[in-house]
């Protein structure tokens, strides 16, 4: 969820932050979780106004800004606020073909393009896989198809569209220290936006109460956000909270432009964002000259596109399937090591429930000097079979480090390029606290799944695809990922026998889209139109 697991205690590791003067050009959200404020709403817009705005498409903004200010990356604040929107939403809003038509092509197309849920696990032959919702998604970004995405310039279209109930134009992002305090402030901002012709369509809450351990837990029960990219920049756009320029980590070191446009990207290349015409608005709204590209203004740098997946988590089917899975172990063979659903899960996750590293011998890797679970491993050397961390667990799927080199004079390249394809993740749970994990209480619950990165198809698509939903990853045949995957078989390597367990779908998504995050300048142009 942040640089780190969340805990009620002060941080005393040190962090990453933005030098000036990207610090007040970002939005707040690309640097922090914003862990210092427990509760959070996040607001699903919808704009109720029909076609495109030739002009006035802005106002909406500009007026949530006065009620709501989207906190910058400057440091920290007593509540914060972020805001992201669709293509569709900034099509309505007036923002030109031309401009629209800069954007990358996952963008534009949307996440509910046929050829892209296919990809992603949801849909296939017309169809919804069990992985979501029954009776399909509540909402999306409807991208639109021809003739209105033709005229906005965009990419080439499925021929088949694929809508959701509910049309979802921009996400705002609220967080505050106390339920009174944010409810308070969910009515003004509503109130506020629909003033202007924007409608709140769906709403979640947050909450991160820590439990006794001091650190805060997803609903299934394991620490969440203990593996996280750390930023730096050749440039010395990225310091440390001690004051330092931050330096490539070697373990989890990745290039800004990987999560900002306009910095070098892991390929050492600059990160190319949306664009602009050159304009007297855009200089006044602080938007710059891109570089290499004359007659036009950089409506990308300081910003990023911003993946928002709402998965509803069945915490009662989880515990029952990791019970029966214990039972499966403890009787075939019979006369081995007795396991119980605790077992089971630690390994369907990869790490225990403090965010321990599993390791060979039923043992965990030592926390780091700070108390923090250890995040500076590798897997070649460490536990190659998958004695500890299973080769098929969550956490390797999700990043496998260099435990996919074929040979030990492979494992710095392949580190290197499991590292460019990684997210920075900015999700929130929701939902209460459920008070048995073995009796369904029928309550929503889960993971706003959100993640920022500058290449959709490069970074989060390839994770989901070629990574979490691969039948064959790493010498595994015919499954995917235990965790957020399908019905399927998961692999436990033990000596001298290998466990294989079903598990259940257990994670489903309600709906999802593509968004952009704005940077400030890019905002105060976009209130201007």
């Amino acid at each position: 969820m942040d640089q780190g697991p969340m805990s009620s205690a002060e941080a005393k590791k040190p962090s990453w932050r933005l030098a000036a003067p990207h610090d007040k050009r970002t939005q707040g959200l690309v640097v922090s979780g914003f862990e210092h404020l427990p509760v959070g709403r996040a607001l699903f817009v919808q704009f109720g106004w029909d076609g495109v705005r030739s002009q006035g498409g802005g106002a909406w903004l500009k007026a949530l800004n006065d009620s709501a200010p989207i906190t910058d990356a400057d440091g920290r604040d007593e509540r914060c606020a972020a805001i992201a929107l669709t293509y569709e939403g900034l099509r309505k809003m007036g923002l030109d073909a031309e401009a629209l038509a800069s954007f990358d092509r996952p963008f534009t197309e949307g996440m509910f393009q046929e050829d892209r849920l296919r990809r992603l696990g949801d849909r296939e032959s017309g169809a919804w896989l069990e992985t979501v919702i029954s009776g399909g998604p509540i909402w999306s970004g409807n991208t639109p198809l021809t003739p209105a995405a033709a005229e906005a310039g965009a990419h080439a279209q499925p021929s088949e569209r694929v809508e959701t109930p509910v049309t979802v134009h921009a996400l705002i992002l609220l967080y505050e220290k106390d339920e009174a305090s944010v409810e308070a402030w969910r009515t003004v901002v509503t109130q506020t936006v629909q003033g202007h012709g924007a409608n709140i369509v769906r709403e979640l809450e947050f909450n991160l109460a820590p439990e006794a351990d001091g650190q805060v837990h997803e609903h299934f029960g394991f620490t969440d956000g203990v593996s996280q990219p750390i930023p730096f920049d050749a440039k010395g756009a990225v310091t440390l909270s001690t004051g330092a320029v931050a330096q490539k980590d070697e373990w989890n070191g990745l290039q800004l432009g990987e999560f900002l446009f306009g910095f070098e990207n892991a390929h050492n290349e600059v990160a190319p964002g949306p664009t602009v015409s050159d304009s007297a608005i855009g200089k006044a709204a602080g938007l710059r000259a891109q570089e290499g590209n004359e007659g036009f203004l950089d409506l990308g740098a300081n910003g990023s596109y911003m993946v928002v997946r709402e998965l509803q988590q069945d915490v009662a089917s989880f515990w029952r399937s990791m019970d029966q899975a214990a039972v499966k172990i403890n009787s075939d063979p019979p006369g081995g090591k007795a396991v119980d659903a605790d077992w089971v899960a630690n390994r369907v996750i990869g790490r225990d429930r403090e965010g321990n590293l599993l390791c060979p011998h039923d043992t965990v890797l030592q926390r780091d000097q700070y108390g923090y679970p250890n995040n500076d491993f590798a897997f070649f050397d460490r536990d190659p079979d998958g004695y500890g961390c299973p080769l098929g667990s969550h956490v390797r799927r999700g990043n496998p480090r260099d435990g996919l080199a074929p040979t030990a004079e492979d494992k710095g390249t392949l580190l290197a390029a499991a590292n460019s394809h990684r997210i920075l993740r900015r999700g929130r749970k929701f939902g209460k606290k459920i008070p048995d994990p073995r009796v369904d209480d029928q309550a929503r619950r889960g993971l706003l799944f959100v993640c920022l990165n500058t290449d959709i198809g490069r970074q989060f698509e390839f994770v989901q695809k070629t990574w979490i939903l691969n039948p064959n990853f790493s010498t595994l045949f015919d499954e995917t990922d235990p965790l957020v995957g399908p019905k399927c078989n998961f692999t436990i390597p033990e000596e001298p026998l290998r466990r294989v367990i079903p598990v259940e779908t257990f994670i489903q998504m309600a709906g999802g889209e593509y968004f952009f995050l704005p940077s400030l300048p890019a905002l105060r142009y976009l209130e201007a139109l």
